[in-house]
């Protein structure tokens, strides 16, 4: 019995004009089409010898708006067959292929770096650092400032509110900050909103990771840089930190010996 991934992807193809490069991805394809519904961008780059924005050109030239939503078709072609595993999964494999899906949109995005580099200038030029991130943003904030320490001289995570935030933005300001980095996921405080109007006020520039182009923080940011989350009961949280693991590489390029250290 055909695969039916293998019969929609040959669907696909057909009448399509497509380059070598994405000719060897579909043929790639069509060699594990059991596989495909489950490989990230970068693997599925891997496997075909291609460059990641390959893969992401091969999927628009499909008429998809990136990879991710060529594999989530690919992934229903599968769960509409009599029988599939993936229509069995249970909702513990759906969040961690839904966490995928926005690792991949990650890998995409970092495909033009030029925000994440201006974004990493800017933090290594600010001596202290300020990391903000309340509530469920702290541990996001945490792990950033966790491993800044390593390389950067002054790193001062914020992760308390009330009126001791608006003290420290001040302490921050006076040691010599020039700008902050701030962790706002889906459904942050108002109290963040305040402090980035606070400390965009006191002269620092705002550097967010946040989840989309509306959120309340948009207005009191400078450099905005996006990761998605997933709600399942509670927000995921792997591309933000993984975004705060870019950012800190990004830093190091510019920190002197930064790059060394952190090894």
């Amino acid at each position: 019995m055909p695969n039916p991934v293998a019969t929609r992807l040959r669907q696909l193809v057909e009448g399509c004009r497509l380059t070598p490069a994405q000719g060897r991805i579909a043929q790639s394809m069509l060699r594990r089409p059991a596989e495909v519904p489950f490989l990230s961008s970068v693997a599925l780059a891997e496997l075909a010898g291609v460059s990641q924005p390959t893969v992401t050109r091969f999927a628009m030239a499909l008429g998809f708006d990136g990879y991710p939503a060529l594999r989530r078709h690919l992934r229903e072609v599968v769960t509409a067959e009599p029988g599939s595993a993936v229509a069995e999964a249970n909702v513990y494999q759906k969040l961690v292929h839904a966490e995928i899906d926005n690792l991949s949109s990650l890998a995409t995005a970092l495909a033009d770096p030029v925000s994440v580099v201006r974004a990493g200038r800017l933090l290594a030029a600010s001596h202290p650092l300020p990391v903000l991130g309340l509530r469920a943003a702290a541990a996001q904030a945490g792990d950033f400032a966790g491993f800044a320490r390593t390389v950067h001289p002054d790193i001062r995570l914020l992760d308390e509110g009330g009126t001791v935030l608006t003290d420290r933005i001040d302490a921050a300001v006076r040691a010599g900050a020039s700008a902050l980095l701030c962790f706002a996921p889906p459904g942050h405080p108002r109290e963040v909103v305040d402090a980035l109007a606070y400390a965009r006020g006191a002269g620092l520039t705002i550097v967010t990771v946040t989840d989309n182009s509306f959120a309340p923080v948009v207005p009191h940011t400078d450099l905005l840089l996006f990761a998605a989350g997933t709600a399942h009961g509670s927000d995921t949280v792997c591309a933000p930190v993984l975004l705060g693991r870019v950012l800190l590489q990004a830093t190091c390029r510019t920190l002197p010996g930064g790059r060394v250290r952190l090894a």
